[in-house]
């Protein structure tokens, strides 16, 4: 789909037709020859930082888990990765792949010294063949993760110990037999390396990587067949073969699909056919259609399951989708991508952690009314994987979680091939980039979003410089007001807003998004609530409860298991007048806390008395609805069943139902049915 770009002129600001390709960057890396030029260029580690209650974010997971899981869980603690002699495999690669890029993002020094305790014996591993990391794995998959780990350390420190060890292994890969096998790790997430390849290739432009990367392409299971003859549609639900069994395929697993969606949109860019670009679309389009679910993710508990609110998703794999999508995003600068990534940030992401960062979830689910352990109808997860604790289930979550939040601001603005610089996705940020011709500015964007649609760009320069700012305008945005140099622009849903100016110091973007509640049509006519990018769940009362849920609960500071009980009534249907959706509908902003996904009651760890405190604060935004009880709409198999197919015969009373956005509701409806008002004329008049 090509890039919508508005049309305006004005003494100062010129708004054209068309994108930035055939233009080339002389501030940054874009893809050389052979290589199609990307709409965009990822800049390098550090170039963006967070600010505002994203900075808050970033430090709450540095406070919690990420900067202390490996002084106490013993696969970290006893690594082979960092000179131990406990797990060789894939976890500290894991949790590197996360820490790197926290630890520069937040300048932090205790976490950059903790990095540099892990990758310098990785950079000392290296052998003559090329291999590296821990001398009893023999396995090809954790190193494909510890090359995104070294890129980045590369990018934040300039140390060219990486690129070579980098180079090294992409020479092995290039001189060794493939074995990239079906039925193996390694093998279905094969292209990954093409993440490191393409850019070790932009860095040092030698030919053999991209044959090294088609060699991949064409030895490793085909994801871009598997998107176009999608086998886990429709068609396999009725025949009883969703969910997968894990022995039945891994191109069923939830995290297998969340990565593999990227890979023939990374072939893409070698390629240049069409097919695999249409391929990663198609796909998103058949995982929304099949397994799509509230907060921009497809159901996985573990492998592909359908689109019932009581389907789980794992963390994973809303991390890994996520990163898909920031590497998708500068191939293709399509906003839909963007738009994508918002939603996940800001909904799923969140929604699966505690506000402290202290504990996650292995499964977390639209309709979630009941946390505990207790028998669910996953059909390859444990009982204890809808427990925010610490490793509520396999460990992979618990290593991998980590990169989330960082890599998302990492790609937040990106660099643009006519030597500007675009917005991808918003929140309160700072970005310091060579622009123009060379010339070093920063932007500081402060905001509350995605809780307000208000967004204030100011530009800091020593000299006047000249260069275009791209402003994405989300999809679900209507009448979007800019205004720059006291003139006022309006921009259309889904286009990029192109202001090229010649900058002086303090010079200012103000963007007003109005955010007007949406409705969304979700699994058996249920309806969702949204406002920008935010989903919105019932709030419900709820009880914390801290267990042991095995073995593996390890107490150190604020590591714990939670179960979570309600304490009101959940089975509310909604009331909603389709031709005035904002019909009894009332919007609360509230201040955006220390930890901005955390609602009332939410127990927050407190390091200074070393205790569970709960938080007596309100999520930042608060939405009063109207809704009904539905009595036979009750518990099955310790989860909300799915909801009764709407619209729902009333047979109660009307009452006032509070919403909080879904990252801020540990339990939560958020498919909710619908209420048949034509029934109940009388009443709501």
């Amino acid at each position: 789909m090509k890039k919508s770009i508005l049309v305006i002129l004005t003494t100062s600001i010129l708004l054209a037709i068309g994108c930035t390709e055939n233009k080339t960057s002389i501030n940054y890396k874009g893809n050389p020859k052979p290589l199609k030029q990307n709409a965009y260029i990822k800049l390098p580690l550090g170039s963006v930082r967070p600010d505002g209650w994203l900075k808050s974010q970033l430090e709450a997971q540095a406070e919690g888990l990420t900067g202390n899981i490996d002084k106490f869980w013993p696969d970290l603690v006893n690594s082979s990765w960092h000179g131990g002699d406990g797990d060789a495999w894939e976890r500290g690669p894991y949790y590197l792949d996360g820490l790197v890029p926290l630890a520069y993002l937040l300048n932090d020094t205790q976490l950059i010294e903790k990095v540099k305790t892990w990758i310098e014996p990785i950079l000392s591993s290296c052998n003559d063949t090329g291999w590296y990391g821990p001398a009893k794995n023999k396995d090809r998959w954790p190193l494909s993760v510890a090359n995104k780990a070294l890129m980045q350390y590369y990018e934040a420190t300039g140390d060219k110990r990486a690129i070579d060890v980098l180079t090294k292994y992409f020479r092995y890969l290039h001189d060794t037999p493939p074995d990239w096998p079906d039925n193996e790790w390694r093998g279905v997430r094969a292209m990954e390396n093409a993440v490191t390849g393409y850019w070790l290739f932009r860095q040092i432009g030698e030919p053999w990587i991209l044959e090294t990367i088609e060699s991949i392409q064409k030895n490793s299971p085909d994801w871009t067949t598997y998107y176009e003859k999608f086998p886990w549609d429709s068609a396999a639900s009725v025949g009883k073969k969703i969910p997968a069994q894990r022995s039945e395929s891994l191109s069923g697993h939830v995290v297998n699909n969340a990565m593999a969606i990227k890979y023939p949109g990374l072939w893409y860019q070698q390629s240049m056919d069409d097919r695999f670009k249409k391929a990663v679309f198609s796909g998103i389009a058949k995982y929304d259609l099949n397994h799509g679910q509230a907060g921009g993710r497809f159901s996985g508990d573990e492998h592909l399951s359908g689109k019932g609110p009581n389907q789980g998703t794992e963390l994973c794999s809303v991390v890994e989708y996520m990163f898909s999508l920031e590497e998708l995003y500068p191939i293709f600068g399509d906003n839909r991508l963007a738009d994508r990534l918002e939603l996940l940030a800001y909904n799923a992401l969140p929604g699966t952690t505690t506000p402290d960062m202290w504990s996650h979830q292995y499964d977390q689910q639209s309709n979630q009314v009941l946390v505990s352990a207790a028998k669910r109808d996953w059909r390859s997860n444990g009982d204890f994987s809808n427990i925010y604790g610490l490793m509520p289930n396999f460990g992979c979550c618990l290593a991998n979680m980590h990169q989330g939040w960082p890599k998302f601001v990492e790609s937040m603005w990106m660099a643009t091939n006519d030597n500007g610089l675009a917005v991808v996705t918003y929140g309160p940020s700072v970005v310091k980039a060579n622009v123009g011709k060379g010339k070093e500015v920063t932007i500081s964007e402060v905001t509350d979003y995605p809780f307000s649609g208000f967004v204030e760009f100011t530009i800091t320069t020593n000299e006047p410089v000249r260069f275009p700012v791209y402003l994405r305008i989300p999809g679900w945005a209507d009448s979007v007001k800019i205004k720059c140099n006291k003139i006022t622009n309006y921009a259309r849903t889904g286009s990029d807003f192109r202001i090229d100016n010649r900058w002086r110091n303090g010079d200012q973007i103000i963007l007003e998004m109005p955010m007007e509640i949406r409705v969304e049509k979700r699994y058996n006519n249920s309806s969702s609530i949204l406002r920008g990018p935010l989903y919105f769940s019932l709030r419900i009362d709820k009880e914390y409860k801290s267990v042991r849920i095995n073995y593996d609960n390890y107490s150190y500071k604020g590591s714990v298991d939670w179960e979570i009980s309600p304490k009101s009534a959940w089975n509310y249907g909604l009331m909603i007048d389709k031709e005035n959706v904002k019909r009894g509908i009332k919007i609360t902003e509230n201040k955006v806390s220390k930890y901005p996904f955390a609602d009332k009651g939410d127990m927050i760890w407190s390091a200074d008395s070393s205790k569970y405190i709960p938080s007596a604060l309100d999520a930042p935004l608060i939405i009063t609805a109207r809704g009904m009880k539905i009595p036979e709409w009750t518990m099955k198999n310790n989860s909300a069943d799915i909801p009764p197919k709407s619209p729902v015969k009333p047979e109660g009373v009307p009452e006032i139902i509070t919403l909080v956005p879904y990252g801020c509701a540990k339990l939560r409806i958020t498919e909710f049915p619908v209420m048949d008002l034509i029934m109940m004329e009388d009443v709501i008049k």
